[in-house]
């Protein structure tokens, strides 16, 4: 195994603990703490800018960051025209540009899918199990840390067409 695979390797299960964090504070607190979501994405797009091992060219993570923030943003602003009311809060939309930002803006829709099937079930399950109506709110960034590991770990049988 050469020097390149085994840097590659630790990045990638790096990210993996970073995004199990990020989902373990997120279900405990709802929120995504901006001092690590900030260095999440600054670190994803100096990895793939810098070092002569990336996950994707600098221009997939420049725009996998500036597309994973602005598809979400742009859904909390049509619900909040909508509603009147935010439906999330920025630091998902902070998640999937980091997720973005280290594994290109063609694996956004692929997390996004998964996170939001993922998200619908696990969200009717949790407020089944808090014994709350639907208008309560439910952390939605474990489930784009968890579609972002399913990504990490096994990229290829995921990839959507585009």
């Amino acid at each position: 195994m050469s020097d390149l695979t085994v840097l590659a390797d630790v990045a990638r299960y790096g990210l993996v603990l970073v995004l199990l964090y990020l989902a373990y504070v997120d279900f405990q607190t709802f929120r995504l703490p901006d001092a690590i979501t900030y260095r999440l994405i600054a670190g994803g797009l100096l990895f793939n800018m810098v070092l002569d091992i990336r996950f994707c060219s600098p221009q997939d993570a420049f725009f996998g960051a500036v597309f994973g923030f602005g598809f979400l943003w742009l859904l909390n602003k049509a619900y909040r025209l909508l509603k009147g009311r935010d439906g999330m809060g920025m630091g998902d939309a902070k998640l999937l540009a980091g997720l973005g930002a280290w594994l290109g803006w063609q694996a956004l829709p692929a997390i996004v899918l998964m996170a939001s099937l993922s998200g619908l079930l696990g969200g009717l399950v949790w407020l089944y199990w808090k014994k709350q109506d639907r208008s309560q709110a439910f952390p939605f960034g474990p489930f784009l840390a968890f579609a972002g590991i399913i990504y990490i770990l096994w990229p290829q049988p995921l990839r959507l067409p585009l």
